[in-house]
């Protein structure tokens, strides 16, 4: 009989507070339904009482997920732990998970508190969740750097109290796997309650060494990993899901037979998701999800590989959702090919998103000669938002010279009006920018904007992600791809422009209602 290892993804909780990876509501609720959909056992939506959005957030994926169980974080303190309550309760599954550090450095320099002090926080804050809900998870924040014996006496305690997953953080990413597994035995095999519980782990990566950790803890009898897409979180990271989970995969011969909920043709389009909603993509040469995780470029390699992919692969590419053939369509190729690569990728399009899609293969494979599946996975995320953009670009151009100032012109559309301006910048992006602002109503501040090449090449995609920053602290950000930067800089402005207006008219609609 095969042992379940629990994934409980932080993605939207530890992931998220990491810079650069801050999420509004609805792009919260698309991940976290992708993460059900990858068959993660638990999604952490959020920390609660950290922020009225965070609140919100998680509340909301708590109803809209019917399969995953719904998480909220909290420290012991009961305030925490009601508002993580009111935030969870309606989650088919609900969750508290609460926390206290254990470390005498924390209680002496963090805290400010006795051994006994934290000692009876932990166990009344257990309690106090327990009142709420039957899935309570405590964890010992820095528990890897904490004194055992009194670790031990804190994880029976808060067992006793009805915890029914203790955690085990490596908090600061500081135990190694030959260590860090000794140290998880010895907690299971010393703590007199330990069989009531579900040991779980939460390695982080500031030694590059989370996954390592995190299957040493396996080994040692954890039996839950706390795990981000893309290993994102705080600092250099968290252990990363699709390793965690493509190494129980493909090394079950030697670490035995341990089986997850994960479905693993997910993990690709749960990468990209995260890329795509974030702007932030992953390193070419990470593993499983890295561009280069599946390429070849070498010729002794490419010989090898065509005659029997094991000799350089260890997994199929088609195990992770990953489609195997790059070069798959041309100018010649028809919609129905289009539509059944498109769903062999994982995009479900409408009859009108894809004749918007096939429009746009259409236009892409004529200029170039070769149509990637990056060029698709671009393509099929142009069709419809889930919302009405306040403003469309109609036309834009563009002069410039060597000697004076790049001059755009740029007309939008409303739904009452059209907008037509030109407008002059230090440089071609900031004369579109600056025209774009000339023309719009609304107020935000640009914090961020990044371009890369998507598949390479002088003909190559570019991909342009924007972030603006509203006055009340919220950023949003905005993705676009075209053949010509500036055109995909000017799409990427005006949707993040976009989903500001529409949330700001939503926000003031909402609160008329309250009023």
């Amino acid at each position: 009989m095969s042992d379940r290892i629990y994934i409980f993804d932080t993605t939207l909780r530890d992931g998220e507070q990491s810079p650069g990876f801050s999420m509004n509501i609805e792009e919260k609720i698309r991940m976290a339904k992708q993460l059900e959909k990858l068959g993660v056992d638990i999604i952490e939506a959020g920390f609660p009482i950290s922020s009225d959005g965070d609140f919100e957030s998680v509340k909301a994926i708590s109803g809209e997920i019917t399969k995953s169980r719904v998480c909220g974080l909290c420290r012991v303190n009961f305030a925490d732990i009601d508002r993580a309550w009111e935030a969870v309760r309606d989650a088919k599954q609900p969750a508290i998970h609460t926390f206290i550090a254990t470390s005498d450095l924390h209680l002496e320099k963090k805290l400010k508190k006795t051994r006994e002090e934290v000692y009876d926080m932990a166990v009344a804050g257990v309690k106090r969740a327990k009142s709420y809900c039957d899935w309570v998870e405590f964890s010992a924040e820095d528990a890897s750097r904490s004194d055992l014996g009194y670790l031990k006496s804190v994880v029976e305690a808060v067992i006793d109290a009805g915890a029914v997953v203790v955690n085990l953080p490596d908090t600061v990413g500081y135990a190694e796997p030959f260590e860090f597994y000794s140290f998880i035995k010895e907690v299971i095999e010393s703590v007199p309650n330990s069989s009531k519980a579900i040991f779980s782990v939460h390695c982080h990566n500031d030694l590059g060494l989370g996954v390592a950790n995190s299957i040493a803890a396996i080994k040692a009898g954890a039996r839950q990993m706390e795990c981000t897409v893309n290993g994102i979180g705080e600092r250099a990271g968290n252990a990363s899901l699709e390793e965690i989970v493509m190494i129980l995969k493909t090394k079950r011969a030697i670490l035995g037979d341990y089986e997850t909920g994960i479905n693993t043709r997910e993990i690709y389009n749960s990468s990209r998701l995260l890329t795509a909603i974030t702007g932030l993509g992953v390193q070419v040469n990470k593993a499983i999800v890295g561009r280069n995780a599946f390429a070849h470029e070498a010729g002794i390699h490419q010989h090898g590989v065509l005659a029997d992919k094991r000799t350089y692969e260890i997994m199929d590419a088609e195990s992770i959702g990953l489609p195997e053939n790059k070069l798959v369509l041309g100018k010649h190729s028809g919609k129905h090919a289009l539509k059944s690569k498109l769903q062999e990728m994982g995009y479900e399009l409408s009859d009108d998103e894809l004749a918007m899609a096939f429009v746009k293969f259409k236009e892409i494979a004529d200029k170039k000669k070769i149509v990637y599946d990056e060029d698709l996975e671009v393509i099929a995320s142009m069709g419809a938002s889930s919302f009405v953009a306040k403003y469309e670009l109609e036309h834009l151009s563009l002069s410039t010279c060597t000697n004076g100032y790049p001059t755009a012109t740029v007309k939008l559309v409303t739904e009452n009006s059209e907008l037509l301006k030109s407008g002059i910048g230090i440089g071609a992006i900031d004369a579109v920018f600056k025209t774009i602002d000339s023309l719009v109503s609304e107020e935000y501040e640009l914090k961020d904007y990044t371009v890369k090449s998507i598949t390479g090449g002088t003909d190559s995609f570019a991909g342009v992600t924007v972030k603006l920053g509203c006055s009340d602290g919220t950023v949003y950000t905005g993705n676009a791809s075209d053949l010509d930067i500036v055109t995909a800089s000017a799409r990427a402005y005006l949707k993040a422009i976009n989903k500001l207006a529409y949330f700001h008219t939503r926000s003031r609609r909402n609160n008329l209602l309250e009023d």
